[in-house]
């Protein structure tokens, strides 16, 4: 049977069946990306796919249908910006069939190609009501957007917006743990030099604050630094006392 004598029906599960084993093979999210700008484009036999990602209030370019090394990962929306940041800050899907510069709420970044291409779809990916990015499809020429193509992009994000979700949930994990780390060794340090120097708290803060700005270095480094010290000391004076 040839591919063209399945049922769209068909088709599109299958397409939803490929992103599932992905995401649970917990693939990485950016292969995870990739795979959903191949899909997408196949899907809508688009010129162009973008997906933003959210990372705090701005939307970043993480995977592209055509490779644009100067952009992606670089270029950056603040939401409300462009039609993309009017989809991320309505979490709704834009469809225009031609023209699409035209359109009011259009911007053009960094002098793309894709700026002066004619058709335009914009969906948000969400999880829980909670956008976490966008899928952008171009044309080149004039195209309506069916809605069997807004639907089936829409549930692709929908899919994928949990797993950027539960990427992000993690990332902030990490990183509150890493500023919880550098806390207690900001802590431990102060009390190390508040009884070396005897010196109060607030002293003992200016010293590593001056020690970190003299050498260049994070309060953590200095912290750290000093704790090591304290560790090699302390050992020296268990060895001589042997």
């Amino acid at each position: 049977m040839h591919a063209n004598s399945v049922p769209e029906e068909h088709r599109d599960v299958d397409v939803l069946h490929r992103i599932g084993q992905r995401i649970a093979a917990a693939d990485p999210l950016s292969a995870v990306l990739k795979l959903v700008v191949e899909v997408v484009s196949s899907v809508a036999k688009s010129d162009s796919c973008f997906v933003y990602v959210l990372e705090g209030n701005e939307l970043i370019l993480r995977a592209s249908q055509i490779p644009h090394a100067d952009v992606v990962n670089r270029l950056k929306l603040r939401m409300g910006q462009g039609i993309t940041g009017w989809v991320g800050e309505h979490k709704e899907p834009v469809a225009i069939a031609s023209s699409a510069s035209l359109d009011p709420r259009f911007q053009s970044f960094h002098d793309l190609p894709e700026d002066s291409y004619e058709a335009f779809l914009s969906v948000p990916m969400l999880c829980r009501d909670r956008l976490v990015g966008v899928i952008n499809v171009q044309h080149r020429e004039p195209h309506v957007y069916s809605r069997r193509e807004i639907h089936l992009i829409s549930t692709i994000g929908f899919l994928v917006g949990p797993e950027i979700e539960s990427v992000r949930l993690e990332a902030e994990d990490s990183k509150s743990f890493e500023l919880s780390e550098a806390r207690q060794s900001v802590e431990s340090a102060k009390t190390i030099l508040q009884r070396s120097l005897q010196i109060d708290e607030e002293e003992a803060q200016l010293v590593l604050q001056n020690a970190s700005r003299e050498r260049r270095k994070s309060l953590k480094e200095i912290a750290e630094a000093i704790l090591i010290a304290d560790e090699i000391a302390s050992a020296h004076r268990r060895f001589r006392s042997c």
